[in-house]
């Protein structure tokens, strides 16, 4: 009886194994961020029509259209107007100092429309994840700039190319870049310049909560994706200390068994693995049949049912 030769780990595939075990721990908690990206979308339709209310009361619509009759008339000397999608608000309130004196408390904010490198980052994090891009490298560092390395870098190039932070003349002019597509999406003809502070919108104390909320919202969004990264890291941090000891795939996949982890041996040449259970003639014609364009995640869980059929066999 010939004894059975085990498979002997080495770098790549402890990063295959290691990445079985991040999307695990992923999926235990990526349901938060999913959840403030949709609450977020919700308030934002609903503030980009009360900002459309607030500043058409204050610069009705007759307004902007005599400036611009006067711009084509008098060019610059016939006023000023600037498509926007940055806004402040305040609502006056009196206050009663130490000494009994009233004083005006202007409390104000600023509403914007467009989309912040952070907020970006999380909210496209699974689409430039599917790309094999690195929508974390800032949260690698926790705020520690001495620890920016060539990698930190390359990842923050990417990541920043791919939404649309960082561009050149030679970028295909036909692809929309999520920062394009934000910052096109809502924006109104205001009276003045382009500084947005320049202008103040007076609101009542419920409009200015609104607001208030619709910020911290997006807010919510960027803590979702810290806490997200915090807990998977926390976890990866002793996985890739135990991978890095483990020599034979045998000792991974106890550690999945125990943990729940989904761990086979076809895994470990994972272009392989999907091409058989994918692409056989069986899921290649339904696939055909259906129109689909799978993502890298869906493609892995197509896989990793296969698979597990298979074994059933």
């Amino acid at each position: 009886m010939t004894k059975e030769r085990k498979i002997t780990l080495n770098s790549d595939k402890r990063k295959v194994i290691a990445d079985q075990f991040q999307s695990f721990y992923e999926d235990k908690v990526k349901d938060k961020l999913v959840q403030a990206k949709e609450q977020y979308d919700l308030i934002r339709e609903k503030a980009k029509e009360q900002m459309d209310k607030v500043v058409r009361f204050h610069q009705p619509q007759e307004d902007v259209d005599t400036i611009r009759r006067m711009i084509q008339k008098y060019s610059s000397s016939g006023g000023d107007l600037y498509h926007d999608n940055c806004f402040y608000v305040q609502h006056p309130i009196t206050k009663i100092d130490s000494e009994g004196r009233e004083e005006i408390d202007n409390q104000e904010i600023n509403v914007r429309f467009d989309m912040g490198r952070k907020f970006a980052r999380a909210y496209y994090r699974d689409e430039m994840r599917a790309k094999g891009l690195n929508p974390d490298f800032h949260l690698s560092i926790n705020d520690d700039y001495s620890k920016r390395n060539p990698k930190y870098y390359n990842d923050e190039s990417a990541v920043n190319k791919f939404l649309g932070f960082n561009t050149s003349s030679n970028d295909d002019k036909s692809i929309t870049t999520p920062k394009s597509k934000w910052e096109n999406d809502f924006k109104l003809w205001v009276i003045g310049t382009s500084y947005c502070h320049s202008r103040n919108f007076k609101v009542d104390e419920n409009t200015l909560e609104f607001f208030k909320m619709y910020r911290a919202s997006a807010d919510e969004v960027i803590k979702e994706h810290q806490q997200m990264y915090s807990y998977v890291e926390g976890k990866m941090q002793k996985v890739r200390l135990g991978l890095k000891s483990y020599r034979t795939f045998d000792q991974a996949k106890a550690l999945a068994d125990k943990v729940g982890v989904v761990l086979n041996e076809t895994m470990l040449n994972e272009s392989s693995s999907l091409a058989l259970s994918i692409y056989s003639p069986e899921n290649l014609a339904s696939l055909l049949e259906d129109k689909e364009v799978l993502t890298r995640e869906q493609k892995i869980a197509f896989a990793k049912k296969q698979m597990a059929q298979n074994s059933l066999n």
